[in-house]
């Protein structure tokens, strides 16, 4: 069964021996799975909106943040983020050009420059000089980036050295580095543990939360349409005219329903002829049960903004593989259910997300719903190009030591062999450690949430831990200094810092971001960076000097 299991996990994502990917069939698959979570939550939008009046956070702040851009002080102030945007725009942009000069081969450049001393640098703790990492961490909450470092020093700094002490003992001193079942396993299946932990006890809390604020809708029935109106409390005129404009522009429901059964039948017909794994039974299966998954995902996100969709993800990955087992494309079938899933689910949340704002900004319902299809066939066209782009251009895409090493990848595809192999894959007490952090991960998300807000953020969060534990510390350290610039500046000028903070940050990432576009498109053409740049300890450099003068 190993073998079988082996050979799909190549098939499933190894980027060094899996085959070029079809443009046209990812395009293709995206836009057969990418509508339905729209149709399926439309529906319900005035319960959600209107009858149970769930607040939706993030949809609520962007409405605030747009109806403040309509006002003169928030006009005059848009336009100086702007300009701030731009300067760090271009800042961004020219680092990342002017850095590209001197990546001339693998470990070269400012990338991999070993701020703390070159044995830190072999542990994975350096400050690599990305703008991304650096505008993320001014956006992220302090808690998110202390959370990352936490997690970093306690595996590559205690816990990976220790085992790696182990060789020959807890795993055979032959194996690859990249092999699962040595010292790659223990960050790998790790780091699954604490985000499966951190996933389940989040699962449950907001559905539990679900369920009783359901509860507590229902036997509440001055929240119900069917109550008296005498029995509401009156609303303000602004609510009076959103409402009136929410329900007045409407969607008719037999056109939601009547779009969700065509798109899940096409999807059934040609989503097995794109995975031959994931069989039109397995299809129909999701597509029944995913509705009550979008619910439950938009209905938690209104009350929480915390967005399950990747833990629906993981179900259907366990679930799906382990039906359709090693011998018929277990892993394959797993991570595509895992696909479907997570596109209903994560796009009904944010078309719900979306309704919010637009009742909050007296925005038309319909044309928001159009807006959100449009959006959504772009981006089945934009990201697969982009996905090819990298692909293409970056030919160590995805693998640990790369520039981009798709760290998500590598634990879903991991999840996936789980999943179906079960834990004979796992190296000597790895499954151990798995739960003593899974265990860890449910025990420090309750202990946050009883000892209340105000201790809590005092209290790392697992799933943050977990990311660094197969990545390593230099993007934690990059978000860390930019945590560290966001809280000097606060300290200096608040007002300045909390008005300007987002818009500098944005113009780090997106500069950052965008100059990977040329960059790509010159490795495309055959154009190399003419230097390469590296750093050596003493006795490395004189072996070399040794070397070039003989």
């Amino acid at each position: 069964m190993s073998e079988v299991v082996a050979k799909q996990s190549v098939e499933a994502g190894n980027p060094q021996n899996v085959k070029n990917p079809s443009l046209g069939w990812i395009i293709g698959f995206l836009f057969v799975v990418s509508f339905l979570g729209l149709f399926s939550v439309v529906p319900l939008r005035k319960i959600m909106i209107i009858d149970f009046k769930l607040i939706y956070p993030s949809g609520t702040a962007t409405a605030h943040l747009i109806n403040s851009f309509h006002t003169p002080q928030g006009a005059k102030l848009a336009k100086k983020q702007v300009r701030e945007l731009g300067k760090f725009f271009s800042f961004s942009f020219l680092w990342g050009f002017f850095q590209w000069f001197f990546t001339a081969a693998d470990g070269c450049g400012f990338v991999n420059f070993p701020t703390f001393g070159l044995k830190a640098y072999e542990q994975k703790f350096y400050f690599d000089f990305s703008a991304t990492y650096v505008g993320v961490g001014m956006i992220c909450p302090y808690l998110i980036n202390i959370s990352l470092l936490v997690g970093a020093i306690l595996s590559w700094g205690i816990m990976w050295p220790l085992i790696d002490k182990r060789k020959g003992h807890w795993y055979s001193a032959e194996l690859s580095s990249s092999s699962l079942h040595g010292l790659q396993g223990y960050k790998v299946f790790i780091a699954i543990a604490m985000i499966l932990g951190d996933g389940a006890y989040n699962f449950f809390k907001v559905l539990g939360k679900t369920l009783f604020g359901l509860y507590k809708q229902f036997n509440n029935r001055n929240a119900l349409p069917l109550a008296s109106p005498k029995a509401s409390p009156p609303l303000s005129y602004d609510d009076t005219r959103r409402t009136e404009l929410f329900l007045g522009d409407q969607i008719p429901a037999w056109l939601a329903v009547t779009g969700y059964v065509i798109i899940a039948i096409i999807s059934a017909i040609t989503v097995p002829r794109i995975f031959h794994q994931l069989k039109w039974y397995y299809i129909i299966v999701i597509y029944i049960i995913a509705p009550v998954l979008a619910f439950c995902n938009a209905y938690g996100c209104g009350l929480t903004d915390w967005s399950l969709a990747s833990t629906y993800g993981k179900l259907a990955i366990f679930t799906i593989g382990a039906w359709a087992g090693s011998s018929h494309g277990g892993v394959l079938a797993g991570l595509a259910a895992c696909g479907v899933m997570m596109n209903i689910v994560s796009t009904a949340s944010d078309l719900m997300q979306d309704f919010k704002t637009g009742y909050m900004t007296l925005t038309s319902p319909r044309s928001m719903f159009v807006s959100q299809i449009i959006g959504t066939a772009m981006g089945c066209v934009i990201s697969p190009c982009v996905f090819w782009l990298f692909y293409k251009a970056f030919h160590d895409l995805g693998l640990p030591e790369s520039e981009y090493p798709a760290p998500y990848a590598l634990v879903y595809r991991n999840m996936s062999i789980l999943g179906v192999e079960g834990f004979s894959a796992l190296p000597k007490h790895c499954l151990t450690l798995c739960y003593i952090f899974f265990a860890a991960a449910i025990v420090i998300n309750g202990i946050r949430d009883a000892v209340g807000k105000k201790r809590a953020r005092f209290i790392p969060l697992p799933m943050a831990m977990a990311i660094p534990f197969y990545l390593g510390g230099y993007f934690a350290i990059d978000m860390c200094v930019g945590s560290l610039i966001l809280f000097i500046w606060r300290k200096v000028n608040k007002g300045k810092a909390d008005a300007f903070g987002p818009a500098v940050a944005s113009g780090l990432i997106c500069g950052d971001g965008i100059w990977t576009l040329p960059s790509s498109i010159l490795a495309l053409a055959g154009v190399n960076p003419p230097i390469c740049m590296k750093f050596l300890s003493r006795s490395q450099n004189t072996k070399v000097d040794s070397f070039l003068s003989s």
